[in-house]
């Protein structure tokens, strides 16, 4: 690959390097979802990482008849099925000949007493346009990020990225990735730019001589592939892939979860992003700016919702990191510089493991005072600039070297 500038970098590695549509990758379109209830179980879904395969579970194959019964007596066809304990339901796919006939099978089969409920899959899409370069990372200069590398460097914290595939054998991602599951199709790993960047913009190497630092380069990734590469500057998911996504990293006890994506409210995501933030995982959404309400899931009721300080926010963004021009891995062993709201959520949640490992008992309200302007309180106007700094300045950390870098260079303000 070619490296002439970094900006000419990207377009070519994104050219180049970025997955396509695959063929199997599920269609959203006339699709329902069907949960029925479980019994309490100590299983887990999928296996290696977690334990047994839950299809050998008592009683499953017994409820995949039931749900193939009430598909076809309203004319859909079973696809697919997963289960979500974290809810105590297995989730089935029911595929429609149309969405007419999806809507009517819908409202008949939430009469149905054996049916937990039922709700339209729908689509969602990832945000964002499209060690030599650390210095050109905004967030270098903007957090202090050797200060505060010398006290955390995210040591040990998990951090589940839903997302695209993440090319996990990059010089700057290997052996950061601890898990990798693909929930689009039956491929095994896959490397897409998207992913691939946000990855590395919370966790790539630190000291390996080549391409970035991540915000916290010592945290283990998730690589939790729910959404597939449409080309160099899109990616989709849908309701399933990502449910599936979300209750692996609830079993994986993951203590970060980060979301560079947008779609509409669904309330089988919802109630998963409620059980983890129940558990005690950090979630951070990306704000859609095109949005009223920022987009689900950042306007779901706990999720730290993130913007660019580089451009407008939108909705109900609270937190702006810097996501202008952020050098980021991508598939193919080169780097490029990547722009939006994904990649500043992205920056983000490498912070929050750097907070979580000075203090792994902070709650969803310590984040939140610990991240707000000094001084402040209740009556402040979002949404704001992060002080990384001065954050683990009120967790009582990063006394000397940190102070001292703030009282020199106050963190500019976009």
């Amino acid at each position: 690959m070619c490296a002439v500038s970094l900006r000419a970098l990207l377009l070519v590695a994104l050219c180049a390097c970025a997955g396509v549509a695959d063929a199997a990758e599920p269609a959203a379109t006339s699709q329902v979802l069907l949960m029925l209830r479980t019994p309490p179980t100590h299983f887990r879904p999928d296996t290696a990482y977690l334990g047994a395969s839950y299809q050998d579970a008592p009683g499953h194959a017994a409820r995949r008849r039931i749900a193939r019964a009430l598909g076809e007596a309203q004319g859909l066809r079973l696809r697919d099925d997963w289960p979500m304990p974290a809810l105590h339901v297995d989730c089935f796919v029911l595929q429609a000949p149309d969405a007419a006939t999806a809507g009517r099978a819908a409202d008949a089969l939430a009469r149905d007493p054996r049916v937990e409920s039922v709700e339209p899959m729908q689509e969602f899409r990832v945000l964002g346009n499209g060690d030599p370069l650390a210095a050109a990372q905004p967030v270098t200069r903007a957090w202090h990020l050797p200060e505060l590398h010398a006290v955390s460097t995210g040591k040990g914290v998990r951090v589940a990225v839903v997302d695209s595939g993440v090319a996990a054998a990059h010089p700057d991602l290997q052996g950061q990735v601890v898990a990798e599951r693909n929930f689009v199709d039956k491929r095994g790993a896959v490397g897409e730019a998207h992913g691939t960047a946000v990855a590395g913009i919370i966790a790539a190497r630190a000291g390996n001589g080549v391409g970035i630092a991540g915000v916290a380069p010592d945290a283990r990734l998730l690589a939790l592939r729910a959404c597939w590469q449409q080309d160099a500057a899109h990616a989709a998911c849908n309701s399933f892939t990502l449910a599936k996504a979300l209750q692996f990293a609830i079993d994986a006890r993951a203590q970060v979860l980060n979301l560079s994506l947008t779609g509409p409210a669904d309330r089988l995501l919802g109630r998963l992003l409620d059980v983890a933030l129940a558990g005690g995982t950090t979630v951070v959404g990306a704000v859609d700016a095109g949005a009223s309400d920022g987009g689900f899931p950042a306007s779901h009721p706990g999720v730290l919702a993130v913007a660019s300080g580089d451009g407008a926010a939108a909705g109900p963004a609270e937190l702006l990191a810097p996501g202008g021009g952020v050098p980021a891995p991508l598939p193919g062993g080169g780097w490029g510089l990547v722009s939006g709201n994904s990649f500043a959520a992205a920056e983000v949640s490498g912070l929050v493991a750097l907070l979580r490992q000075l203090d792994p008992t902070l709650d969803a309200a310590d984040l939140h005072a610990a991240l707000q302007p000094a001084g402040v309180g209740s009556a402040i106007k979002r949404p704001w600039q992060i002080d990384a700094c001065a954050a683990a300045v009120r967790l009582g950390h990063c006394a000397c070297a940190c102070v001292a870098a703030e009282t020199r260079k106050p963190m500019p303000r976009q």
